[in-house]
């Protein structure tokens, strides 16, 4: 069944909003850390230092009206009374300033750390989730969701907290002031020129929110294609299809383009409504005030307060389009990183899990059933015992299970019947980390972090010292290989280790496991993709770490597994024939067709490499031919 996808921009309503703010609260109000405390004295601060600011920004202007009629009057109160008007009001500027970078300075901290938190609990919960989550995600998708998610909190904090609410409660302060100066008209034209001043920028910019959406959707998708495109180069080259790539990525684009140049145009017809619904209200008041200046009842003072007001809050709601259009982006952005956070693992920890305690590392499959879709059954009750110390093989042709069996025993998924127990421990008992720490897997296709050797074989066991890890190389007959590299165990491998050959990223993978020292090894088909050559070579590592180990052997090619105690033959999810090597070959079953198969395959091989060896590559396809 294919996981939720959660990285999608669906409109969302106002209670979705609701529940975002109501889950981003407890960042805004920690608990539990150990300077909690500290955190929430800065959010208390922060907003005493918000209201200081507010409230001497609505006494600024009543300044600077006392200082024009001060300097309006009598010629022998010039000398004294503006100067100290004006001074206050220099004053008054400088702490609602003041005031406000206090606000920003103590409350960045509660700000990053909700941002820091937040983040890495969506990482670490993205690291919890099912591997069948991760086997339907879009990679480029999800990391997007959690840089914007991350990057919505802040903006939300910011301009939420520092903006927008304490500009309606500067809007209700003025309006009060006026009222209580020069009567409810003042006031009703002042709070009737912000509110339709609001209004509008909500609505348009509610219809302007598609193309941001559409740009947003575009803009994931061409960093979707970017990102496979880049990781699959290889693939890319085999075919060609770089001019293939570059048009899916320009189509991505160009859907970007369009609804951005949308987006711009729209922004400016906003821009113009804005500006001139500021200018009517501003006209109306100025209008009021000049005529209450001819009738005597209000004085020039009067006049420019009034100016001074709707000015004063104008600015800040200057940018009201791109901030509430901002706040909804953050709000989507928000519930889609927390949807992640939503998103509940498969396979957790049982109450009362305990550790694993591992004695000799026997594994027992006890009439297990399962099934990646309930409609076709991958396993079929199987039973079987991999004693202490002993390696059993589990061989059959694709598709029949094999790589399952890894799977469960790493409890990447939980068994649909039966148990799957190690040394007589169920392993849903038992805490996924424990078990986990006591697996080896080396797998077929060995994918390395894009790091330095040294860093990929140290991932096993962080914190190994030098030593322990040229030690480890040792033992995976890698170490020359490294030293003869100009830079050593620095050497970078690059993306998924793609600067190393197969046998080379497969010794890394052997030299890992080594400095990880597991109880329990399990080797997934790890030399199939390999030259006979370099197999062989492998195949000698493989043995010599896993001596005196449980091992499990998951394999293609017979030649890989006869030494193995015991093998088990895996057909349609159901075990066929188990026994040795010799004991199978006697039966004449599927086991004994299938090494006839691949020796005859192998005897066909050799004769191709011996004649290309001796005789050049035009003799090779004759006998290519003659083979076939």
């Amino acid at each position: 069944m294919r996981p939720r996808d959660h990285t999608s921009t669906e409109p969302h309503s106002l209670r979705n909003d609701a529940r975002t703010i109501r889950t981003l609260l407890p960042y805004l109000w920690p608990k539990g850390s150990p300077d909690a405390v500290n955190l929430r004295i800065r959010v208390l601060a922060a907003l005493v230092f918000l209201v200081a600011s507010k409230l001497i920004n609505v006494v600024v202007p009543l300044f600077y009206k006392a200082a024009v009629d001060a300097l309006g009057g009598e010629t022998e109160a010039l000398l004294a009374v503006p100067v100290v008007l004006l001074v206050a009001y220099g004053v008054s500027r400088i702490l609602a300033q003041a005031f406000g970078e206090l606000r920003d300075a103590v409350f960045t901290r509660v700000a990053q750390r909700a941002v820091r938190q937040a983040g890495v609990k969506t990482f670490e919960h993205l690291h919890k989730l099912s591997l069948n989550f991760h086997l339907g995600r879009k990679t480029g998708q999800v990391s997007r969701a959690v840089e914007r998610g991350t990057k919505g909190i802040e903006f939300l904090l910011r301009f939420t907290l520092f903006n927008i609410l304490p500009t309606l409660f500067e809007i209700l302060l003025v309006c009060g002031i006026l009222w209580k100066l020069y009567g409810i008209w003042f006031s009703l034209v002042t709070f009737g020129t912000i509110a339709g001043y609001i209004a509008f920028t909500l609505i348009v910019t509610e219809m302007r929110i598609k193309y941001r959406r559409a740009m947003n959707e575009s803009d994931s998708s061409a960093h979707t294609k970017a990102i496979d495109s880049l990781l699959n180069f290889e693939t890319v080259k085999y075919f060609s299809n770089e001019a293939h790539e570059t048009r899916r990525f320009d189509d991505a684009l160009l859907v970007y383009e369009d609804a951005a140049t949308k987006s711009g145009v729209s922004l400016s017809l906003l821009n113009i409504g804005q500006g001139a619904i500021i200018a009517v209200g501003l006209t109306a008041v100025m209008l009021m005030a000049a005529e209450g200046v001819v009738n005597g009842s209000m004085t020039v003072g009067d006049f420019v307060l009034v100016n001074a007001y709707l000015i004063q809050l104008y600015l800040p709601l200057n940018f009201l389009g791109f901030v509430y259009r901002e706040i909804k982006q953050s709000l989507v952005d928000m519930e889609q990183m927390f949807g992640i956070l939503d998103q509940p693992p498969d396979i957790a920890d049982r109450s009362g899990s305990f550790p694993l305690a591992v004695s000799g590392g026997a594994i027992s499959f006890r009439n297990v059933r399962f099934s990646y879709d309930s409609r076709r059954e991958i396993l079929k009750g199987i039973s079987f015992e991999v004693p202490s110390g002993k390696t059993v093989a589990i061989v059959g042709p694709s598709g029949s299970g094999k790589s399952t069996i890894s799977r469960l025993l790493f409890r990447f998924y939980d068994v649909n019947d039966g148990a799957i127990m190690i040394d007589q421990q169920d392993v849903r008992d038992v805490t996924q980390d424990s078990l986990r720490h006591s697996l080896g897997m080396v797998p077929q296709d060995t994918v390395l972090f894009n790091d330095t050797i040294y860093y990929n074989i140290a991932y096993a066991r962080p914190g190994s010292s030098p030593a322990e890890i040229e030690d480890a190389a040792r033992h995976a007959h890698i170490h020359e290989f490294i030293m003869s590299l100009p830079d050593g165990y620095q050497s970078f491998v690059g993306e998924r280790g793609l600067k190393l050959s197969g046998g080379e990223k497969q010794r890394a993978a052997i030299a890992r496991t080594i400095l990880k020292d597991p109880e329990i090894l399990i080797f997934d088909e790890a030399t199939s993709a390999l030259d006979s050559h370099t197999e062989k070579e492998i195949q000698a590592s493989l043995r010599e770490i896993s001596a005196d180990r449980t091992t499990v052997v998951i394999a293609h090619r017979l030649s890989t597994v006869v030494d193995a105690d015991e093998i088990l033959v895996l057909e349609a999810g159901e075990i066929t024939e188990r026994g040795t090597h010799i004991n199978l070959l006697s039966r004449n079953g599927s086991y004994a067709a299938m090494w006839a198969r691949q020796q005859e395959a192998a005897k066909a091989q050799e004769v191709l490499e011996h004649v290309a060896e001796v005789e050049g590559p035009s003799i090779r396809e004759t006998a290519e031919t003659a083979v076939e």
